[in-house]
């Protein structure tokens, strides 16, 4: 089994209504290990089970770094666990280790083993897919530097904002002798283009807030004193939206949007079939059709009402503003 030290690791969260604010906290140097995992995992569990939970921002209490990057003593332990095999083996440890690990009480004697820490990395991965697969809303609110494991956990994000500042951001695994294990290599890609992540990841060197926002890698700069209160502001504003839509929407694209056109449109029916008979989808399309009876035009012609839709996150119904 994989022996670890411990870090002052912990995940701080505070509630603004709809909002959660959660503080990652990781020591001197920033650093995310195996507790923060856990315990971004269990805070995974508790926002899927409250609905009134829109969305949450993730940011750093460092005073320059978001989260700096992954512990590395895990990464090194991890890895001294696993025995020297070839690709094919490697991958035959990986699918076991994502078997076992749906087994409890399997699970339990493999952390014994080496498997543990190919466990350890598919539950990373799963925590990561949970966030990409849910109707909560992500923000990360990038208030300095992040390298490897921090640039992985805005990428897993759904959107990433970043103070403005001497900070930079990017992916430097190559310059260790191994590459992105959390994802970095594959979300990369989907956010700025194959190659442009393909060059990142080989020379291993971080990009400025500016350059990151040039080539798609973040999504907004703002200047540090009003960071959290934009996150905020936008986890609000896209969280108005109904829950169920962003669950629907953030599968299609997520799931879908990087697999073959065909298969993406399965993945967007899927989601579509099982969204539109509810009772929020029926009563808004309803009352879009009787708007348009009633006015003579369609409502998302008509400024006022497309205006006031985009504030309240839904078409306003009669009496009651929009239903989330």
């Amino acid at each position: 089994m994989t022996t670890m030290h411990a870090l002052p690791e912990r995940i701080d969260v505070e509630r603004q209504g709809s909002v959660l604010i959660a503080r990652l906290y990781g020591g001197p140097h920033a650093l995310m290990g195996l507790k923060m995992a856990e315990e971004l995992a269990s805070l995974l569990d508790k926002v899927e089970a409250d609905t009134s939970v829109k969305a949450v921002v993730l940011t750093g209490t460092h005073p320059e770094r978001f989260i700096g990057h992954a512990d590395v003593r895990w990464l090194q332990e991890g890895g001294k666990s696993i025995p020297l095999v070839g690709r094919a083996s490697a991958s035959v440890i990986a699918r076991t280790a994502k078997t076992v690990r749906g087994v409890p009480p399997l699970a339990a004697v493999a952390s014994f083993t080496p498997l543990d820490g190919g466990m350890q990395l598919d539950k990373l991965h799963e925590t990561f897919l949970r966030m990409n697969r849910s109707g909560v809303l992500f923000i990360a609110a990038l208030n300095g530097s992040a390298l490897g494991l921090g640039s992985e956990l805005a990428l897993a994000c759904d959107a990433r904002l970043m103070a403005a500042g001497d900070f930079f951001i990017g992916q430097p695994e190559v310059l260790l002798g191994i590459l992105p294990g959390g994802g970095g290599s594959q979300r990369l890609p989907r956010l700025v283009g194959n190659h442009k992540a393909l060059m990142l990841i080989l020379e291993g060197r971080p990009v400025s807030p500016e350059k990151a926002l040039e080539i798609g890698y973040i999504d907004e700069i703002v200047a540090p004193e009003g960071l959290l209160e934009r996150a905020v502001e936008m986890a609000r504003y896209l969280g108005s939206r109904h829950r169920g839509s962003i669950e629907a929407i953030k599968r299609a694209v997520y799931l879908g949007g990087s697999s073959s056109l065909e298969e993406g449109l399965h993945v967007e029916r899927t989601e579509f079939i099982k969204i539109a008979p509810t009772e929020t989808a029926q009563s808004l399309m309803i009352e879009y059709l009787q708007r348009t009876d009633r006015d003579g035009n369609t409502p998302f012609y008509n400024p006022d009402i497309f205006a006031q839709t985009f504030d309240q996150g839904s078409l306003p119904l009669p009496g009651e503003g929009s239903r989330k």
